[in-house]
């Protein structure tokens, strides 16, 4: 009985694995299988990028014109100037040493003042001086004495002489006498004039009108003539004068210019060679180019009526050598350099830019002059040349905030530009 149920039990355990035959699993497993399987499918679906046809560049985005400025080339007059630098230099700068030697009791001057000529500086002391002219004028009343009793001693040897009561050598004689008294008493008054002049140098005065200097000694010094140092330094401030130099290949112009007696003018600038100082004139010109530098010497004077040119003082100095009238003006931004020389991008009336090879003529501040190659009235580029073809359209943007150079979200092909333009194009739609 065991044995026969054994043997229905292999049977149909051998008809459930025979092949062909469908092996059923469990329900439970089966859910597993299927959650799994869509588990899946999610995943890859959430990691496969999703394949978009990029957005083809709308045709405003792909054909903007490059903004650009521009200026009207003008007639107009255009100066010429040559700008050397230079040295501002006193006319006249006075060390006053004392003529006299003796104490220094005063001193009637502050450091830094401007003085007049005439003014009172110092005192030396006097008195030495007044001593020795009261003995000179003394000298000179004994001399002029004997003059006299030798005059009168001549008027009576010439009387006795005419009568033959004397010797006519001992009346010639006497005229020597007169003489030789009448050179002493001339002796005389020379001493005392050079006495009062002593007294007068004694009183020491500005010879100059100017700006004085630091004191350079102190009273109750004694000061001596042959002092290197001197009381003080006076130097001329009004006029004043600067020399300046010029490359030597200028000398002919200036000097065609400067010997036709055409009064050329010359503007002294601050050393940054941005604020002007004082307006004067050429006063001179250097005799010889010195060879080391290639330059010229020059030198302009000039008024200087508020001060504003300080000796030695570093400038730079603008000479006006002419002025061209009715010459067409650009700004120097305009102009470009390359293989066909100066040029510049003339824009039509179309909007449309065109190379301009250019001559070029001489040039103040942001101004140059075209000599040819450029007619008054059109109309040339400034900014945003950079980017600019022959025949290319462009954009102006003459007084707006808007930049030469279009923003990057504007570049062709760029794909901001085809974002942007994807708004512009689903409207269409």
């Amino acid at each position: 009985m065991d044995e026969r149920v054994r043997e229905i039990e292999l049977e149909s355990t051998t008809a459930r694995t025979a092949p062909g035959s469908r092996v059923r699993l469990p329900r439970p497993l089966l859910w597993l299988a299927a959650l799994a399987v869509l588990g899946g499918l999610g995943v890859a679906i959430g990691l496969y990028p999703a394949r978009q046809p990029a957005p083809a560049p709308t045709r405003s985005a792909t054909q903007i014109a490059p903004a650009v400025r521009t200026v009207t080339a003008r007639l107009g007059d255009l100066p010429i100037e040559l700008v050397g630098l230079g040295t501002v230099t006193p006319v006249a700068t006075v060390t006053v040493v004392p003529v006299l030697s003796g104490p220094l009791t005063e001193v009637a001057f502050q450091e830094g003042q401007f003085v007049k000529e005439g003014d009172f500086l110092a005192q030396i002391d006097p008195r030495p001086y007044q001593v020795q002219l009261e003995q000179h004028q003394a000298q000179l009343a004994k001399d002029q004495a004997l003059l006299a009793q030798a005059r009168m001693d001549l008027r009576r040897y010439q009387i006795l002489n005419r009568q033959d009561s004397i010797a006519r050598q001992q009346a010639e004689d006497q005229v020597y006498v007169v003489q030789q008294y009448e050179a002493a008493v001339k002796l005389d008054q020379a001493q005392i004039d050079n006495d009062k002049l002593n007294l007068v140098y004694a009183h020491i005065t500005s010879p100059v009108t100017g700006l004085i200097g630091l004191r350079r000694v102190d009273p109750g010094n004694y000061v001596f003539t042959t002092s290197s140092t001197g009381i003080a330094v006076i130097t001329q401030m009004q006029p004043i004068t600067v020399v300046f130099v010029l490359p030597e290949d200028q000398v002919q112009d200036v000097l065609k210019r400067y010997k036709a007696g055409a009064v050329l003018p010359v503007t002294a600038y601050d050393r940054s060679d941005s604020h002007p100082l004082e307006e004067g004139m050429l006063y001179a010109i250097g005799s010889a180019i010195d060879n080391t530098t290639g330059t010229f010497n020059l030198r302009a004077i000039f008024p200087n009526k508020n001060n504003q040119l300080f000796p030695q003082q570093f400038v730079n100095a603008h000479l006006l050598l002419d002025t061209l009238h009715n010459v067409p003006l650009v700004p120097v931004s305009a102009v470009q350099t390359g293989a066909p020389g100066s040029y510049v991008y003339v824009m039509d009336k179309d909007h449309r830019v065109h190379l301009r090879p250019i001559k070029l003529g001489p040039q103040h501040g942001e101004l140059v002059a075209v000599q040819s190659g450029l007619a008054p009235g059109e109309e040339v580029v400034t900014d945003g040349i950079d980017r600019l073809r022959e025949g290319m359209k462009v954009r102006p943007v003459n007084g707006q905030s808007e930049p030469s150079a279009p923003p990057p979200h504007l570049e062709r092909g760029s794909p901001a530009a085809a974002r942007d333009a994807a708004p512009a194009r689903a409207a269409q739609r």
